[in-house]
């Protein structure tokens, strides 16, 4: 089959970790993971002129991924977020204000790509700034009606209200958040009842075709209109859990566009989320065994 058009927009940024600095940012990763996947990955960020924008392009460059879709900005600095890691290896993260990021702008050549698309996905971080929601909201507004738009929630600090998740659930057509983000939206939403009956609920109410819930260390629920795949979650030799979850959506997300039953999908994005918790940093090589295609 052709390689399908995975687009990840919004954040790029450098983890900055204990032992130093790491590429990342969600969307960014994502794309990182598509490609890994066999997929045609794309990121589609801004970065600063200075030193960090300049690691960062050649980060990417050196990880076989395009770069033309990361405009530079000459007048904001590239984003960083400072991480802590517990002595489980779980991460917290915080975010300097008015970065690259937020000040996002899509070049033309991403902007004539995006016609092509097979799937785009964005979170709720990037739009903390108005200029980067609406630049997002616009990008998801250009591409084919048949390209998914896949709403990674990733709640950070206070980047974040019901206006702009409302918004953002009424463009997506998968959902994916974790067991901290569900108890948040529940509250925010009204959703009754445990984790299935909220998860339908925001599933229903949105028209989702999929939505996604990691649960860490006790895997994963999937569940669409048709069916439903609970993962137990698979063992790992645990370093940090820097973008397992960017992982595990673009896995799922790749399986989806790819017809496999809902419980493929739900263990190959489990296993390869416990191996990227077993390496350091949000991407780090993936082994071709983890190739969905060829």
């Amino acid at each position: 089959m052709d390689k399908p058009l995975v687009i990840g927009i919004g954040e790029i940024l450098w983890d900055v970790l204990p032992e130093g600095e790491r590429l990342g940012g969600a969307p960014a990763n994502f794309s990182y993971h598509a490609a890994a996947l066999g997929a045609i990955g794309l990121p589609v960020s801004t970065v600063g002129s200075d030193i960090r924008g300049k690691r960062a392009l050649a980060e990417l460059q050196n990880k076989d991924m395009a770069t033309e879709g990361i405009t530079i900005s000459s007048r904001y600095p590239t984003g960083y977020v400072e991480i802590r890691l517990d002595k489980e290896g779980i991460a917290s993260y915080h975010f300097p204000d008015d970065t690259a990021w937020d000040h996002l702008q899509v070049s033309g050549w991403a902007a004539r790509l995006s016609c092509t698309a097979s799937a785009v996905c964005f979170g709720s971080l990037a739009q903390r700034s108005p200029d980067s929601r609406q630049v997002i909201l616009d990008f998801l507004r250009s591409l084919p009606e048949t390209a998914l738009k896949v709403f990674d929630i990733n709640l950070r600090q206070n980047y974040y209200n019901k206006e702009i998740l409302h918004h953002s659930l009424t463009q997506a057509d998968i959902l994916k958040l974790n067991d901290e983000e569900l108890p948040i939206l529940a509250r925010l939403f009204e959703l009754p009842g445990d984790d299935r009956r909220q998860l339908s609920s925001l599933r229903d109410r949105y028209g989702l075709q999929l939505v996604i819930l990691t649960r860490g260390a006790h895997g994963s629920l999937l569940l669409t209109g048709e069916s439903i795949s609970d993962h137990s979650g698979m063992p790992t030799d645990l370093v940090d859990t820097i973008g397992a979850g960017d992982s595990f959506t673009a896995a799922a997300t790749v399986g989806f566009l790819l017809d496999l039953p809902l419980v493929e999908i739900n263990a190959h994005a489990n296993r390869l989320a416990a191996y990227v918790c077993g390496q350091s940093g949000a991407m780090p090589a993936i082994p071709g065994t983890f190739r969905l295609i060829r």
